[in-house]
């Protein structure tokens, strides 16, 4: 039997036909590879067409190995579930709403092997779907680069978020693509399981940095990314995101710097809020509300 070398994870949510889009790509990506791979996707509890899709696509593609969950466990431990199922020694945490850009997916890998005592986590380089560059990757998130997020449009001026056009270290990489090694991403201890939904890769990536394990960029590598394809509209993200600096700052810092991030997010929330109530704008009212709540009550 031929040993796995890489195992590509997909985590699938009510998504069915980005879902389908997005496996089509990797088997055209990978059709004339001497590469030995699987698809390990699961599909959390979906409500929609998805899990007769991926079971019809399974019984055609033999790299396919589909696990259903019965419920929407989330994110991070449904790929901790993916990375445990792998059989490969490489994995790549695959977002279901990318699709692969010629060879990236090979390209990746072939750069990650050939810099393997220099780079343990590898993202690509990620595409709107008109082919612009999608800021995904930055540094930690300090106070200092929080407040750039909130207040000062930092992803506008590439203060927290950008894209880079040449290979670089990179403090984070987006979750929708990251390649590793399974002992890697084992021994950094996985997605913390406690983060639902966003900030899971940046948590990863800042255990992995005191591991003196470091996260690059492959600029040459590309995937369109279309983005929240499973995160119910505009709010969610915010929300969660809310929810993630929270959690983030609770676990790694200590309470002087977690109570100026909360006066940040509230700061934040309540001229959002106003605004809402100024402009009549109901998305802004009830997004900053609960926002506003949930840093409030931290």
């Amino acid at each position: 039997m031929t040993d796995i070398e890489l195992s590509i994870i997909i985590i699938s949510y009510n998504t069915a036909k980005i879902t389908q889009n997005c496996i089509q790509s990797i088997f055209a990506s990978l059709k004339n590879t001497q590469l030995s791979y699987e698809i390990v996707v699961i599909d959390n509890a979906s409500s929609d067409a998805s899990v007769e899709m991926l079971k019809s696509l399974e019984k055609n593609h033999r790299q396919i190995k589909l696990t259903i969950n019965t419920q929407n466990t989330g994110f991070g431990k449904a790929n901790n579930q993916g990375a445990l199922l792998a059989k490969g020694t490489h994995i790549l945490l695959l977002n279901s709403d990318t699709l692969i850009i010629h060879s990236a997916i090979e390209d990746l890998l072939i750069y990650y092997k050939n810099n393997a005592k220099n780079i343990h986590f590898l993202g690509g380089k990620l595409l709107n779907t008109d082919k612009t560059p999608q800021p995904s990757c930055g540094p930690f998130y300090t106070l200092p680069i929080i407040f750039g997020a909130l207040f000062l449009r930092g992803d506008y001026w590439g203060l927290t978020r950008y894209s880079p056009n040449t290979p670089r270290k990179v403090d984070w990489v987006s979750g929708a693509c990251i390649l590793t090694t399974k002992d890697h991403f084992t021994n950094v201890g996985g997605f913390d399981e406690k983060i639902f939904m966003y900030m899971e890769e940046i948590d990863l990536l800042f255990r992995a940095n005191k591991q003196n394990l470091h996260t690059w960029i492959y600029p040459q590598a590309q995937f369109i990314h279309l983005g929240s394809a499973s995160s119910n509209g505009r709010k969610e993200p915010i929300i969660q995101v809310y929810k993630g600096f929270i959690f983030f700052y609770k676990k790694h810092y200590g309470p002087i710097p977690f109570f100026f991030l909360r006066i940040m997010l509230q700061l934040k929330a309540v001229g959002a809020w106003i605004l809402g109530k100024l402009l009549h704008n109901t998305y802004l009212i009830q997004t900053y509300g609960e926002a506003l709540k949930i840093a409030t009550m931290a």
